[in-house]
């Protein structure tokens, strides 16, 4: 079976990404095409990248990286969970994505975004930072944004009621499936 990794890219106190990441798991909890799995980057606190090179070069030293290289290999596919700061991802996940080289290797990568644009740019940027460490970046995303997030942020609103964004949800779910299982047949031939 396909086992999915949901990567919570946020650490903040404040964060928003558990209400997301609570409507992710509601929704997956109901499929049988895969394992997915909730990887919080707060259980993985490393260092800003601090080695001679990736770890396509160099064995990384750091215990807590090389405890997250070890976590994230399990994983035929990811959904990476993202606020945008600035335009951008948060620090935090662009951090754990380079603390990482092969392990990413040839896996597909799927995102949902959530912000006043849906995280729609550090979306994008994290397209470009996938293709780099050799993901496969699929086409829909989910993006959660303008008065949906809010509405779930500062009044209450459940995202589980926000029947709109089921579609896309669900192709994003099929289409990194269908990823995900392409990919682990050619990564195993």
């Amino acid at each position: 079976m396909l086992r999915i990794a949901i990567i919570i890219g946020s650490t903040r106190a404040t964060r928003f990404a558990d209400k997301p990441a609570a409507w992710l798991r509601g929704i997956v909890e109901g499929r049988t095409d895969a394992t997915y799995e909730f990887l919080d980057l707060r259980d993985f606190p490393m260092p800003f990248f601090d080695e001679v090179a990736s770890n396509a070069y160099a064995p990384s030293t750091n215990e807590v990286a090389q405890r997250w290289q070890q976590t994230v290999a399990q994983y035929d596919a990811y959904i990476i969970l993202t606020a945008e700061y600035n335009h951008a991802p948060t620090a935090v996940l662009k951090n754990a994505l380079d603390y990482a080289y092969p392990e990413w290797n040839r896996k597909p990568v799927a995102f949902v975004g959530y912000g006043s644009v849906g995280a729609a740019r550090a979306v994008e940027q994290l397209r470009l930072i996938a293709v780099e460490l050799q993901m496969a970046p699929t086409r829909t995303g989910v993006h959660i944004q303008g008065a949906d997030f809010f509405g779930a942020w500062q009044q209450g609103a459940a995202l589980e009621e926000m029947a709109h964004l089921q579609p896309g949800v669900t192709a994003m779910l099929d289409e990194l499936v269908w990823w995900g299982t392409a990919l682990k047949t050619a990564r195993e031939a």
